[in-house]
Parts: C-alpha cells; structure tokens; sequence
C-alpha cells in the first residue's frame, strides 16, 4: 500500500491518491482541478485509477472528479446528503470500497457542511488512516459558517457548529489513537482559522493539540468555533454549485479563454467598464497602469484575493509582464472556476496612468493629515490597531464600501505586509482620480 499526498500551496490544499500495489489500483481522494499529476503518478505505478471520493463539494477549489471519471472510467463517490448532479455511488456510513488489500470505509461527519463524510483506511483489518476533508484540521476543525446560502443543503453556522461537535466527538475522536489523519487543507486555507503547518498527524496528537478536541460543553464549542473566523470568498458559493454539478475538462475550460495581442500603446479595443486585472509586482503598476485596473500580484494568494474582490460573473481583463506568466495565471484561475469570466487575456506593456508616490518622512511626521485606511480583516485589527485614526475596511468589502471613505484628506492604504494594500489602493486611486492616493507597502513595518 502506498499513500501520495498532493499539494497545492497557492490553495493550501491537500488531496491523495492511495495505492493498491498487488492489485495495481488507485482511489483519488479530493482531487484538485489539474488530473495531470494524479495521472502521472498512475502511470508511474502502471495502475488503473478506480475511484475518486469527494469528502464533500468544495467552497475554495474545483475538484477534477468528473475529468477523472470522463478520462478513466473511475468511479465518483460521495455522500448522497450531497445530491450530486454528476454520475456517482453514494458512500456514507457503513458503505466501503474495497481493493486489493485495503477497505475504504464512508463515516458522516457533519459540520464544516451537512453532506461532509470521512474516509477511514484499513489495510490488512486494520485501521490505519483518515482522510478527514474539511472536517478536522491539524491543530483547528473545519468553519461552519459557509453552507448557510450554497450546495443541496443549506445551514446555519451554529446547526453547522453543534453538528461538528458530535461529528469530532463521537466519529473521529472515536477511532485508534495510532490512525494517522490527512486533512485537505493545511495553514493559509480559509476554511478554517488556525490550522498548523504540518501536513499530517494522527489522532492521539490531535486529542492532546487541537483545541476543537479538548474538553468543553457543546455551547463553548460552538462560541469558540463561531469567533473570529476569517471572511467568505466571494467565490466559496459559486464553487460549491460547480463542484456539485461537476467541472469541464480542465483543457477545455482553458482553451476558450481568449488571448489578445499585447497591449502597449493603444487601449481602444478595452471596454472601458471592464476592470483590468494587473498581476505585475506593485512597482510596474505603479510607474504606468490601464484605467479602472486592479493589482493584484502574481506572487501570492492570487486566486484567493482574485475571487474575494471580484463577484462571480463579473467579466474581467487579465493583464501580466509576459506570455508565460500570462499562460500560468489562466491556469491557476480556473482552478477557483473563474476563467469563463476572463473577457480577454493579454501581456501589458504600458498604461497611461502613474501612481502618486508618498513621502514616508512627511506621512510619519504629519499621519493626521491623510485619511489611513486599515484593510486587513476583521481579526487582524482586533489583535493588534497600528493606527488609532485609522478607517477600518477589509479589502473583500472595499469596492463595495468606497463610498464610505471621505475625500477631504490624502489617502493612505495599508495591510499587514505590503501584498494587499496593492490592490487596495489601486481600487481607492481608481475611485478618487483627482486625489493623492498612497500604498503604504512594504513600509507598514516601520509602524509595526
């Protein structure tokens, strides 16, 4: 028996692929939207791939289970809570999977959604690990808060909540103390607050770790994992609706994205009320830029903030420094299901519009004579105020929120690090042509 974990660091998630090696088959669990690497590594084993199991539809990646099922005939399993539009057998608890000498065993474990399962591997009549989804986490469990509007079955978070409770409690908690657990995310995911960086554990550690495991009553539980939990992706809904239903062929989704010429001097063919969005690193935006554009920067979270400030269905120019980068930002956009939203993809050369540049000593010396507006989230401002005049808007609401932002006062935009206030201050400067707009960057660490 062999268990490969897959990573997507971009996404922070993790999905498996678990070898029969005397049958010479593969179960996929989770799987991200590119089958290469999960084809690959069959070939690499010469195995047939028989089955992929979804722990639950995904509000934070497409999966690839209906490519993989179109592409080898695997078998789709998954929870029939999910009433999936796709081909697939129904796997809950007491249904298994078998090959070679491994048993895949189904256990309904609610919370993070209502349609969410666990997945239990014996090999040889032993229990030996968890694929545990969304459901626990090493060091956190999974939020409850984003099926209250998306998926076949809908839930408020604190139903959500007492439901993660019981699922910990009497399912998981319950299994051998030996049973490695493998989550599908690891620390940088939204889908939960606190996750570690290891990408594995088991759960005698996780009982003696993980806070969401120690001793508490049911309405502590549910008060602890309700707070501070990070915002919602505009795009989380939206991708449960396309996991549900199922995603084309990623070289099909693709393939459809339109290319453009280069743009270097002559922006006409822009439909002006198209927001263009800028990868280029913050210094390139800022000496030239496209009208109505937004930076958010290749190197980063950039599917995340891409579908925390753009809505679903709305049409957007992709602009990069050059054809490759180009070519690989399409790909890590279809894996959040927005690159039918790309009106046209294009290498940018020049723009017509140059950032205003802040005097760091003037700002230090004379800060109440900007409007500072503070666009981290929520919890980051609670932890630790750097500015006590500050406004606070977490960039997720911030196209939706700029009316709130007064004009009286040069603006000055930060974060926690300099990746963020990029993009927020694009979206105030755009708002505010006539005023001075200022990213703090990188130098927030001197007020840090």
């Amino acid at each position: 028996m062999k268990i490969k974990q897959f990573e997507d660091q971009e996404l922070s998630q993790y999905s498996y692929s678990v070898l029969s090696e005397c049958k010479n088959e593969i179960v996929l669990i989770d799987p991200s939207r590119d089958i290469t690497p999960y084809i690959e590594f069959a070939k690499l084993h010469q195995a047939k791939i028989i089955g992929v199991i979804e722990t639950h539809p995904h509000a934070d990646f497409i999966s690839s289970h209906l490519e993989i099922y179109k592409t080898t005939g695997a078998t789709i399993y998954c929870s029939k809570f999910l009433a999936a539009d796709y081909p697939h057998t129904s796997f809950d608890d007491g249904d298994t999977l078998a090959f070679g000498n491994i048993k895949l065993r189904a256990i309904n474990t609610p919370g993070h959604s209502p349609d969410s399962i666990s997945v239990v591997l014996e090999h040889e009549g032993e229990d030996k690990a968890v694929f545990t989804g969304d459901t626990l986490f090493i060091g956190d469990c999974g939020r409850p808060d984003l099926r209250e509007n998306a998926g076949n079955i809908t839930a408020k978070r604190d139903e959500l909540a007492r439901q993660m409770f019981y699922s910990l409690r009497n399912k998981l908690m319950a299994l051998d103390d030996d049973v490695i657990v493998y989550p599908a995310h690891g620390a940088g995911t939204l889908c939960g607050k606190s996750l570690s960086e290891a990408n594995s554990s088991t759960i005698r550690t996780e009982k003696l770790s993980n806070w969401s495991l120690q001793e508490m009553s049911e309405d502590a539980f549910v008060k602890a994992l309700n707070e501070d939990q990070p915002f919602v992706p505009k795009y989380f809904p939206f991708d449960v609706g396309i996991n549900k239903k199922g995603a084309e062929p990623l070289s099909e989704a693709i393939g459809k994205v339109k290319t453009g010429e280069p743009v270097k001097d002559s922006f006409t063919r822009l439909n002006a009320s198209i927001i263009v969005i800028d990868t280029r690193a913050s210094a390139e935006f800022k000496a030239s830029h496209l009208p109505n554009s937004i930076n958010i920067m290749a190197d980063g979270k950039f599917e995340t903030w891409l579908g925390s400030i753009i809505s679903p269905e709305e049409p957007f120019y992709l602009a990069a420094k050059d054809i490759n980068i180009l070519n690989a930002l399409i790909k890590r956009i279809a894996k959040i299901g927005y690159e039918g939203f790309i009106k046209e993809a294009f290498v940018l050369r020049t723009g017509n519009i140059k950032s205003a540049s802040l005097d760091l000593e003037a700002f230090k010396k004379h800060s109440s004579e900007y409007t500072i507006i503070d666009i981290r989230n929520v919890a980051e401002v609670k932890e630790k105020v750097i500015f006590d005049s500050a406004l606070t808007i977490p960039l997720p609401e911030l196209r939706e929120r700029i009316a709130e932002i007064p004009a009286d006062k040069p603006i000055v935009v930060h974060c926690a690090g300099g990746y963020r206030s990029a993009a927020g201050s694009s979206i105030v400067e755009d708002h505010f042509p006539n005023l001075a707009v200022y990213d703090l960057s990188t130098a927030i660490k001197d007020f840090k």
